[in-house]
Protein backbone atom coordinates (compact mmCIF):
# COMPACT_ATOMS: atom_id res chain seq x y z
CA UNK A 1 0.00 0.00 0.00
CA UNK A 2 1.40 3.44 -0.89
CA UNK A 3 1.25 5.45 2.56
CA UNK A 4 2.45 8.63 0.96
CA UNK A 5 -0.41 9.21 -1.59
CA UNK A 6 -2.41 11.28 -0.44
CA UNK A 7 -6.70 10.50 -0.39
CA UNK A 8 -8.56 11.75 -3.40
CA UNK A 9 -10.58 14.53 -2.37
CA UNK A 10 -12.94 14.68 -4.75
CA UNK A 11 -14.28 11.31 -3.30
CA UNK A 12 -14.52 12.51 0.34
CA UNK A 13 -15.99 15.51 0.00
CA UNK A 14 -18.61 15.65 2.10
CA UNK A 15 -20.70 18.37 -0.11
CA UNK A 16 -20.18 15.82 -2.77
CA UNK A 17 -23.48 14.44 -4.33
CA UNK A 18 -22.36 10.94 -3.64
CA UNK A 19 -22.21 11.43 -0.09
CA UNK A 20 -26.03 13.63 0.57
CA UNK A 21 -28.50 12.23 2.51
CA UNK A 22 -31.37 10.51 1.88
CA UNK A 23 -33.34 13.30 2.40
CA UNK A 24 -31.69 15.68 0.66
CA UNK A 25 -31.89 13.65 -2.17
CA UNK A 26 -35.46 13.51 -2.21
CA UNK A 27 -35.39 17.23 -1.51
CA UNK A 28 -33.50 17.79 -4.52
CA UNK A 29 -35.17 15.22 -6.77
CA UNK A 30 -38.61 14.69 -6.02
CA UNK A 31 -40.55 16.64 -4.65
CA UNK A 32 -41.39 18.65 -7.32
CA UNK A 33 -43.19 15.72 -8.51
CA UNK A 34 -46.02 15.70 -5.82
CA UNK A 35 -48.92 17.33 -5.66
CA UNK A 36 -49.51 20.16 -3.15
CA UNK A 37 -51.46 18.72 -0.45
CA UNK A 38 -48.24 16.23 0.12
CA UNK A 39 -45.75 19.11 -0.05
CA UNK A 40 -47.94 20.78 2.95
CA UNK A 41 -47.17 17.89 5.22
CA UNK A 42 -43.79 18.07 4.23
CA UNK A 43 -43.17 21.36 5.52
CA UNK A 44 -42.78 20.01 8.87
CA UNK A 45 -39.82 17.58 8.27
CA UNK A 46 -37.27 20.27 8.43
CA UNK A 47 -36.44 24.05 8.46
CA UNK A 48 -34.47 23.41 5.05
CA UNK A 49 -37.39 21.01 3.15
CA UNK A 50 -39.82 23.92 4.43
CA UNK A 51 -37.42 26.77 2.71
CA UNK A 52 -37.36 24.73 -0.29
CA UNK A 53 -41.40 24.07 -0.90
CA UNK A 54 -42.02 27.92 -0.04
CA UNK A 55 -39.39 29.38 -2.60
CA UNK A 56 -41.14 30.77 -5.60
CA UNK A 57 -38.30 28.66 -7.67
CA UNK A 58 -39.60 25.47 -6.45
CA UNK A 59 -43.21 26.40 -6.96
CA UNK A 60 -42.43 26.72 -10.91
CA UNK A 61 -40.84 23.53 -11.00
CA UNK A 62 -43.50 21.65 -9.53
CA UNK A 63 -46.34 23.67 -11.78
CA UNK A 64 -43.64 22.12 -14.40
CA UNK A 65 -43.75 18.17 -13.24
CA UNK A 66 -46.66 17.28 -11.38
CA UNK A 67 -49.16 17.26 -14.27
CA UNK A 68 -51.72 13.92 -13.61
CA UNK A 69 -55.35 14.33 -12.19
CA UNK A 70 -55.58 14.54 -8.95
CA UNK A 71 -59.11 15.01 -8.53
CA UNK A 72 -62.29 16.95 -9.88
CA UNK A 73 -64.13 20.12 -9.64
CA UNK A 74 -68.21 19.79 -10.10
CA UNK A 75 -71.17 21.55 -9.04
CA UNK A 76 -72.59 20.36 -6.52
CA UNK A 77 -76.61 19.61 -6.47
CA UNK A 78 -76.97 23.33 -4.68
CA UNK A 79 -74.65 24.94 -7.77
CA UNK A 80 -71.42 25.89 -5.48
CA UNK A 81 -68.97 24.22 -7.03
CA UNK A 82 -66.64 21.26 -4.79
CA UNK A 83 -63.94 19.17 -5.25
CA UNK A 84 -63.73 15.09 -5.60
CA UNK A 85 -60.39 14.12 -4.94
CA UNK A 86 -59.44 10.64 -6.89
CA UNK A 87 -57.13 9.87 -3.50
CA UNK A 88 -58.30 11.53 -0.61
CA UNK A 89 -54.76 11.15 0.75
CA UNK A 90 -52.91 13.17 -1.58
CA UNK A 91 -55.44 15.53 -3.19
CA UNK A 92 -57.07 18.53 -1.13
CA UNK A 93 -57.40 22.54 -1.13
CA UNK A 94 -58.42 24.39 1.40
CA UNK A 95 -61.22 25.78 0.54
CA UNK A 96 -63.02 23.22 -2.57
CA UNK A 97 -66.02 25.41 -2.41
CA UNK A 98 -63.96 28.68 -3.58
CA UNK A 99 -65.33 30.70 -1.09
CA UNK A 100 -62.42 32.81 -0.89
CA UNK A 101 -63.59 34.23 -4.36
CA UNK A 102 -65.54 37.77 -4.16
CA UNK A 103 -68.66 36.23 -5.25
CA UNK A 104 -70.74 33.36 -5.57
CA UNK A 105 -69.23 31.41 -9.59
CA UNK A 106 -69.79 29.20 -11.93
CA UNK A 107 -66.84 26.61 -13.19
CA UNK A 108 -65.98 26.86 -16.98
CA UNK A 109 -62.40 25.61 -17.20
CA UNK A 110 -59.92 24.21 -16.18
CA UNK A 111 -55.63 23.67 -17.36
CA UNK A 112 -52.63 22.10 -14.82
CA UNK A 113 -54.09 23.63 -11.71
CA UNK A 114 -55.62 26.92 -12.72
CA UNK A 115 -59.39 27.55 -12.80
CA UNK A 116 -61.80 29.80 -14.65
CA UNK A 117 -64.72 30.90 -12.99
CA UNK A 118 -67.57 33.19 -13.73
CA UNK A 119 -69.11 35.35 -11.11
CA UNK A 120 -72.86 34.87 -11.06
CA UNK A 121 -73.68 38.93 -10.74
CA UNK A 122 -74.77 41.06 -12.79
CA UNK A 123 -71.51 41.86 -14.87
CA UNK A 124 -70.96 37.79 -15.27
CA UNK A 125 -66.80 38.65 -14.71
CA UNK A 126 -64.78 35.90 -15.30
CA UNK A 127 -61.94 34.43 -12.39
CA UNK A 128 -58.80 32.62 -13.10
CA UNK A 129 -57.44 31.70 -9.51
CA UNK A 130 -55.51 28.72 -8.04
CA UNK A 131 -57.27 27.03 -5.62
CA UNK A 132 -54.26 25.46 -3.50
CA UNK A 133 -52.74 29.15 -2.95
CA UNK A 134 -55.81 30.74 -3.17
CA UNK A 135 -54.84 33.46 -5.61
CA UNK A 136 -56.87 34.87 -7.89
CA UNK A 137 -57.17 37.89 -10.47
CA UNK A 138 -60.09 39.03 -12.17
CA UNK A 139 -60.37 39.64 -15.89
CA UNK A 140 -60.91 42.40 -17.45
CA UNK A 141 -64.22 42.53 -19.41
CA UNK A 142 -65.10 41.52 -22.99
CA UNK A 143 -66.10 43.94 -25.70
CA UNK A 144 -68.19 41.13 -27.17
CA UNK A 145 -71.27 39.03 -25.70
CA UNK A 146 -70.06 35.35 -24.52
CA UNK A 147 -73.73 34.42 -23.96
CA UNK A 148 -75.29 33.31 -21.18
CA UNK A 149 -73.73 29.84 -21.23
CA UNK A 150 -70.13 30.68 -22.52
CA UNK A 151 -67.98 28.25 -24.58
CA UNK A 152 -65.11 28.78 -22.48
CA UNK A 153 -61.47 26.85 -22.82
CA UNK A 154 -58.77 28.23 -20.24
CA UNK A 155 -55.46 26.84 -21.93
CA UNK A 156 -52.00 26.93 -19.87
CA UNK A 157 -49.24 25.31 -20.45
CA UNK A 158 -45.98 25.54 -17.83
CA UNK A 159 -42.95 26.36 -19.43
CA UNK A 160 -39.14 25.75 -17.83
CA UNK A 161 -38.82 29.33 -18.99
CA UNK A 162 -41.78 31.18 -18.46
CA UNK A 163 -41.43 31.99 -14.41
CA UNK A 164 -44.75 33.86 -14.26
CA UNK A 165 -47.66 32.10 -15.11
CA UNK A 166 -48.80 32.79 -18.96
CA UNK A 167 -52.46 31.60 -19.89
CA UNK A 168 -54.87 31.87 -22.72
CA UNK A 169 -58.97 32.38 -22.84
CA UNK A 170 -61.05 31.63 -25.80
CA UNK A 171 -64.24 31.68 -26.38
CA UNK A 172 -66.28 30.56 -28.83
CA UNK A 173 -69.20 33.21 -29.17
CA UNK A 174 -72.59 33.34 -31.31
CA UNK A 175 -71.92 36.16 -34.16
CA UNK A 176 -73.91 39.23 -33.88
CA UNK A 177 -73.44 39.87 -37.71
CA UNK A 178 -74.30 36.21 -39.11
CA UNK A 179 -76.48 34.10 -38.25
CA UNK A 180 -75.66 30.18 -37.78
CA UNK A 181 -71.67 31.28 -37.42
CA UNK A 182 -69.39 31.97 -34.22
CA UNK A 183 -66.26 33.79 -33.57
CA UNK A 184 -63.09 33.50 -31.28
CA UNK A 185 -62.72 35.76 -28.84
CA UNK A 186 -58.98 35.24 -27.33
CA UNK A 187 -58.02 36.71 -23.43
CA UNK A 188 -54.32 36.98 -23.34
CA UNK A 189 -52.71 37.24 -19.51
CA UNK A 190 -49.18 38.38 -21.37
CA UNK A 191 -51.64 41.35 -22.77
CA UNK A 192 -54.22 41.20 -20.27
CA UNK A 193 -56.74 41.88 -22.63
CA UNK A 194 -59.10 40.45 -25.66
CA UNK A 195 -58.94 40.14 -29.05
CA UNK A 196 -62.11 38.66 -31.37
CA UNK A 197 -59.92 36.88 -33.95
CA UNK A 198 -60.48 37.89 -37.76
CA UNK A 199 -62.23 34.24 -38.19
CA UNK A 200 -65.73 33.07 -38.61
CA UNK A 201 -67.48 29.55 -38.70
CA UNK A 202 -70.60 29.35 -40.39
CA UNK A 203 -72.53 26.40 -38.91
CA UNK A 204 -75.13 26.11 -40.74
CA UNK A 205 -78.96 26.09 -39.58
CA UNK A 206 -79.01 22.61 -37.94
CA UNK A 207 -75.91 22.54 -35.52
CA UNK A 208 -73.74 24.75 -33.38
CA UNK A 209 -71.24 24.13 -30.56
CA UNK A 210 -71.43 22.50 -27.51
CA UNK A 211 -70.47 25.14 -24.57
CA UNK A 212 -69.21 22.94 -21.91
CA UNK A 213 -67.32 20.22 -24.25
CA UNK A 214 -64.56 22.55 -25.23
CA UNK A 215 -60.97 21.46 -24.85
CA UNK A 216 -57.15 22.29 -26.03
CA UNK A 217 -54.79 19.96 -26.76
CA UNK A 218 -51.40 20.34 -29.06
CA UNK A 219 -52.45 24.21 -30.24
CA UNK A 220 -55.75 23.23 -31.11
CA UNK A 221 -59.23 24.36 -29.59
CA UNK A 222 -61.74 21.84 -30.37
CA UNK A 223 -65.69 21.92 -29.34
CA UNK A 224 -68.25 18.82 -29.86
CA UNK A 225 -71.79 20.30 -32.40
CA UNK A 226 -74.67 19.20 -31.89
CA UNK A 227 -74.40 18.06 -35.59
CA UNK A 228 -72.27 15.64 -34.48
CA UNK A 229 -69.53 16.96 -35.94
CA UNK A 230 -66.13 18.53 -34.04
CA UNK A 231 -65.33 22.52 -34.20
CA UNK A 232 -61.72 22.77 -34.45
CA UNK A 233 -59.46 25.94 -33.75
CA UNK A 234 -56.08 26.71 -34.45
CA UNK A 235 -54.34 29.17 -32.26
CA UNK A 236 -51.67 29.83 -34.24
CA UNK A 237 -53.04 30.25 -37.54
CA UNK A 238 -56.44 31.47 -36.15
CA UNK A 239 -58.23 29.13 -38.60
CA UNK A 240 -61.10 26.87 -37.90
CA UNK A 241 -62.73 23.45 -39.77
CA UNK A 242 -65.11 20.67 -39.21
CA UNK A 243 -64.18 17.33 -38.40
CA UNK A 244 -67.10 14.92 -39.14
CA UNK A 245 -67.49 11.22 -37.76
CA UNK A 246 -68.06 11.99 -34.24
CA UNK A 247 -69.84 9.31 -31.82
CA UNK A 248 -72.50 11.58 -29.63
CA UNK A 249 -72.21 8.99 -27.16
CA UNK A 250 -68.72 10.02 -25.45
CA UNK A 251 -65.79 12.78 -25.04
CA UNK A 252 -62.96 13.98 -26.13
CA UNK A 253 -60.13 13.80 -24.69
CA UNK A 254 -56.13 14.69 -24.18
CA UNK A 255 -53.88 11.57 -25.03
CA UNK A 256 -50.54 11.81 -25.30
CA UNK A 257 -50.44 15.24 -27.06
CA UNK A 258 -53.17 14.13 -29.02
CA UNK A 259 -56.53 14.29 -29.67
CA UNK A 260 -58.44 11.47 -28.71
CA UNK A 261 -62.44 10.44 -28.02
CA UNK A 262 -63.84 7.66 -25.21
CA UNK A 263 -67.62 6.38 -26.52
CA UNK A 264 -69.63 4.45 -24.61
CA UNK A 265 -72.27 2.29 -25.44
CA UNK A 266 -73.73 0.14 -22.92
CA UNK A 267 -71.26 -1.72 -21.17
CA UNK A 268 -68.63 -1.18 -24.12
CA UNK A 269 -65.96 1.29 -23.77
CA UNK A 270 -63.47 2.48 -26.42
CA UNK A 271 -60.66 5.10 -26.65
CA UNK A 272 -59.55 6.19 -30.41
CA UNK A 273 -57.11 8.54 -30.94
CA UNK A 274 -57.51 11.12 -34.02
CA UNK A 275 -55.00 9.90 -36.70
CA UNK A 276 -55.94 11.69 -39.89
CA UNK A 277 -57.86 14.74 -39.75
CA UNK A 278 -57.71 14.83 -43.82
CA UNK A 279 -59.53 11.86 -44.80
CA UNK A 280 -62.08 14.00 -46.69
CA UNK A 281 -59.66 15.14 -49.62
CA UNK A 282 -58.29 11.41 -49.55
CA UNK A 283 -59.24 9.25 -52.89
CA UNK A 284 -62.54 7.36 -53.28
CA UNK A 285 -61.87 3.66 -51.73
CA UNK A 286 -58.86 4.96 -49.70
CA UNK A 287 -58.74 2.80 -46.53
CA UNK A 288 -57.46 5.58 -44.30
CA UNK A 289 -59.72 6.62 -41.33
CA UNK A 290 -59.93 9.63 -39.49
CA UNK A 291 -59.94 7.26 -36.01
CA UNK A 292 -57.74 4.96 -34.79
CA UNK A 293 -58.77 2.35 -32.11
CA UNK A 294 -56.64 2.82 -29.67
CA UNK A 295 -58.25 -0.06 -27.17
CA UNK A 296 -61.19 -1.29 -26.17
CA UNK A 297 -62.10 -1.48 -22.00
CA UNK A 298 -63.90 -3.26 -19.91
CA UNK A 299 -64.34 -2.51 -16.21
CA UNK A 300 -64.45 -4.97 -13.52
CA UNK A 301 -67.16 -6.41 -12.74
CA UNK A 302 -66.83 -6.94 -9.08
CA UNK A 303 -65.95 -2.97 -8.81
CA UNK A 304 -68.54 -1.79 -10.87
CA UNK A 305 -71.44 -4.46 -9.16
CA UNK A 306 -74.84 -3.06 -10.11
CA UNK A 307 -73.74 0.07 -12.01
CA UNK A 308 -72.44 -2.07 -14.90
CA UNK A 309 -73.70 -0.94 -18.00
CA UNK A 310 -75.75 2.72 -19.38
CA UNK A 311 -72.19 4.50 -18.32
CA UNK A 312 -71.78 8.42 -18.99
CA UNK A 313 -68.02 9.38 -19.90
CA UNK A 314 -66.90 12.11 -17.86
CA UNK A 315 -63.10 11.95 -18.45
CA UNK A 316 -60.04 10.69 -20.33
CA UNK A 317 -56.78 11.71 -20.74
CA UNK A 318 -53.40 9.34 -21.35
CA UNK A 319 -53.09 7.91 -17.51
CA UNK A 320 -56.88 7.16 -17.07
CA UNK A 321 -60.84 7.06 -18.05
CA UNK A 322 -64.12 8.24 -16.06
CA UNK A 323 -67.54 7.07 -16.10
CA UNK A 324 -70.60 7.45 -14.22
CA UNK A 325 -73.56 5.21 -13.03
CA UNK A 326 -76.31 5.54 -10.95
CA UNK A 327 -74.40 8.42 -9.06
CA UNK A 328 -71.27 6.95 -8.98
CA UNK A 329 -68.34 7.28 -10.56
CA UNK A 330 -65.60 4.84 -11.69
CA UNK A 331 -61.65 5.21 -12.46
CA UNK A 332 -60.02 2.95 -15.09
CA UNK A 333 -55.87 3.39 -15.18
CA UNK A 334 -54.60 2.15 -18.35
CA UNK A 335 -51.24 1.23 -17.14
CA UNK A 336 -52.46 -1.07 -14.01
CA UNK A 337 -55.70 -2.20 -16.05
CA UNK A 338 -56.95 -1.78 -12.51
CA UNK A 339 -61.06 0.05 -12.02
CA UNK A 340 -61.29 1.90 -9.02
CA UNK A 341 -64.33 3.90 -7.28
CA UNK A 342 -63.77 7.56 -6.56
CA UNK A 343 -65.35 8.06 -3.43
CA UNK A 344 -68.29 10.92 -3.60
CA UNK A 345 -71.26 11.88 -5.51
CA UNK A 346 -71.21 12.95 -9.23
CA UNK A 347 -74.96 14.25 -10.08
CA UNK A 348 -74.43 15.25 -13.47
CA UNK A 349 -72.03 14.64 -16.20
CA UNK A 350 -69.82 17.72 -16.35
CA UNK A 351 -66.64 17.81 -14.38
CA UNK A 352 -62.98 19.73 -14.63
CA UNK A 353 -60.02 17.85 -14.17
CA UNK A 354 -58.29 19.46 -11.78
CA UNK A 355 -54.47 19.31 -10.86
CA UNK A 356 -52.83 19.92 -7.18
CA UNK A 357 -50.41 22.73 -8.45
CA UNK A 358 -48.52 25.28 -6.93
CA UNK A 359 -48.57 27.69 -9.58
CA UNK A 360 -48.32 31.10 -9.03
CA UNK A 361 -50.66 33.73 -10.44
Amino acid sequence: MDRGKRPDRSLTAPNNKMYLDLKDIIREHSLSFLPAKSLFKFNAVCRDWKLQISSPFFAHNQSLYCRSTSGFFIHSLDGSPSLIPIDPSFCGVPDPFLKFLPEPVDLRSSSNGLLCCQGRAEDKAYYICNPVTQQWKKLPKSNVNHGPDPAIVLIFEPSLLNFVAEYKIICAFPSTDFGDAVEFDIYSSKANSWEVAGEIHFFGARATRMPKSGLHVNGIVYWMTTSGSILAFDLTKERSQLLQNYDFRGILGDYSGKLCKMNVCGNSISLSILDNVHTNTMQMGSQTKMWAVKQKVVLDSKIVGNAAGDYTALHVDSNMLVVRSLGKAFLYDFKSRATKCIPGEFHNSRCLPYVNSLVSL
